[in-house]
């Protein structure tokens, strides 16, 4: 085995803005799993079992004593589902559920990629803006000092805004192409 070339890096110190954000977002984490209903922790809970190893283990040992038994494998044990219609009620109506279940998970977890996508859209708006106020400055500093800037900068100026570009998308969209 060979050693890399450059040793890796050291750890790392975070600023102090990257720490109290990480610190802000485990305390919102917290309280949000903390004033999560009943409901919503009993499906959390099924959910993380039966998405588990340990479930299918269970499921091995339980299916595999069920079969052995009714199959006629076991000697000492009187088969009680020799045509196995039980079983395969009994599987029907786990899926049923677990499906409900997955589905109730589903949506959670949607509902919480749907706050961290307006939570990126806030931030990137308001970025946005804040760095068209600082090309206004720059161009300002650079005619100041008699530098030339590119002529882009001048479209950076610009403020952007949301509901404009959303409606150039959606045109596009309608009209499979691009709409001025």
């Amino acid at each position: 085995m060979t050693q890399p070339l450059v040793p890796p890096p050291g750890p790392v110190q975070l600023s102090e803005a990257l720490e109290r954000n990480i610190a802000a977002l485990e305390r919102r984490q917290a309280m949000e799993a903390a004033s999560a209903s009943l409901e919503d922790r009993v499906a959390q809970a099924i959910t993380a079992f039966t998405g588990s190893m340990r479930f299918v283990y269970l499921h091995l040992v339980v299916y595999a004593a069920w079969i052995a038994v009714n199959s006629g494998i076991v000697p000492w044990l009187k088969p009680f589902d020799p045509s196995f219609v039980i079983l395969a009620s009994e599987a029907s109506v786990e899926a049923i559920f677990l499906s409900t279940f997955v589905l109730i998970s589903q949506n959670r977890m949607q509902q919480a990629a749907d706050k961290r996508a307006d939570l990126d859209l806030h931030i990137n708006l308001l970025a946005e803006h804040e760095l068209t106020k600082l090309a206004v400055v720059v161009n300002a500093i650079a005619e100041k000092m008699q530098v030339s800037v590119p002529a882009e900068m001048t479209e950076v100026e610009r403020d952007i805004a949301p509901e404009a570009v959303l409606d150039e998308l959606e045109g596009r969209k309608q009209g499979g192409g691009e709409t001025n």
